[in-house]
């Protein structure tokens, strides 16, 4: 298992000797599965567990505002590329010629006007949903292009949409309704992702990357608070299938709307990263990714199957991290660990994760 890990890793690490594709810079946008920053500009609250180790333990030595104990998809894929990390794109005085970070942690696909219309305002943080992501980027292209126009340079850039969706069912779910009821509002959550991305062709965006949402129902999260005495609502892998099933419904739509994208928009390239069938991998067979758990959280609390506490969640006092992070699959409970998203970014690279992969000839 030992030898798979070298491999997989040696893999990442030469790949650009058999590609000469290159990108000016990388723009992205989403969640707390892509934030490099953005909600920390301006001050840490230290009442935020991420701003608190044992975060950001295993690359940066300390918390980053990364919700991982290290790098996270889109900081191996600016490494690849031989392009900077990243920075917030809230951050001023930064040169985001070479790439700039609009995601941030709590990032939905929908606005506050929407989730206040279905009565749950109250769970979301709506720190920024996409179509203000997309303003903040549009705010920035003067500083990337100057007088000039943006298209020619954002036609060789890389801009990655998503993932981008979850926060919209997390505040459906914790809401109080269930994941067949949060999944009538797959569409219009789908809708708001397809209409930003439109918006960012129309600025110039050609190589585009859209994730899927991740297998919620795998999530320690989810598993412990939402656990069941009945073994149907369970599948082969241990995973809740209705939460499961959700986050199927979203992904199924989302690949519709990205291959009409596509076809709307014939000189764009258009990938389609299959985060969840990924991780659902890592889940099925943790061991061929070099991980000796898939369910349980490498950082919390109360151990057993899960080591997931919900008063108890890493960064907060009772909570500790393993000794070997690398060896996990989820990192805090709710996102996985930098040597999983050193994988997935490996598989959006040259599949087969990603349709097509983001490297081509």
């Amino acid at each position: 298992m030992k030898t798979l890990v070298i491999i997989s890793f040696f893999l990442f690490s030469n790949l650009h000797l058999s590609y000469s594709q290159k990108y000016n810079a990388i723009y992205s946008f989403g969640d707390s599965i892509s934030d490099t920053g953005n909600l920390c500009v301006g001050g840490r609250d230290p009442s935020l567990t991420l701003t608190q180790p044992p975060y950001g333990m295993t690359f940066f030595g300390k918390p980053t505002c990364r919700c991982s104990d290290g790098r996270l998809v889109v900081d191996f894929l600016a490494e690849y590329f031989g392009l900077p990390l990243l920075p917030a794109s809230k951050a001023s005085g930064s040169d985001f010629k070479k790439g700039a970070n609009m995601a941030i942690i709590g990032g939905t696909a929908q606005n506050a006007a929407f989730f206040n219309s279905i009565g749950v305002g109250s769970k979301t943080w709506n720190n920024g949903p996409l179509e203000t992501q997309i303003q903040w980027f549009q705010q920035l292209a003067p500083s990337i292009c100057g007088s000039s126009s943006c298209k020619a340079y954002f036609k060789n850039s890389l801009f990655i949409v998503g993932e981008i969706g979850g926060n919209d069912y997390n505040a459906n779910l914790f809401g109080g309704r269930d994941p067949q009821q949060t999944s009538s509002y797959a569409p219009k959550v789908v809708e708001a992702v397809y209409n930003g991305i439109e918006k960012l062709i129309g600025m110039g965006a050609v190589d585009i990357v859209v994730p899927s949402v991740l297998p919620i129902g795998c999530f320690p999260l989810y598993l412990s608070l939402r656990q069941s005495s009945s073994a149907g609502d369970y599948d082969g892998n241990g995973c809740l299938k209705s939460f499961n099933n959700l986050a199927s419904y979203h992904n199924s739509l989302l690949k519709s709307s990205v291959n009409s994208l596509q076809s709307k928009y014939p000189n764009t390239r258009i990938m389609y990263a299959d985060f969840y069938a990924q991780v659902i991998q890592m889940v099925q067979s943790p061991g061929s990714f070099g991980f000796t758990t898939s369910m349980q959280a490498c950082c919390g609390a109360g151990g057993g199957k899960y080591n997931y506490d919900n008063n108890k969640r890493c960064g907060m006092s009772g909570a500790s991290a393993c000794s070997t992070p690398a060896k996990y699959l989820s990192w805090d409970g709710i996102h996985l660990t930098e040597a999983a998203y050193r994988q997935i970014a490996n598989g959006w690279l040259n599949g087969p994760y990603s349709s097509p992969p983001i490297l081509h000839n």
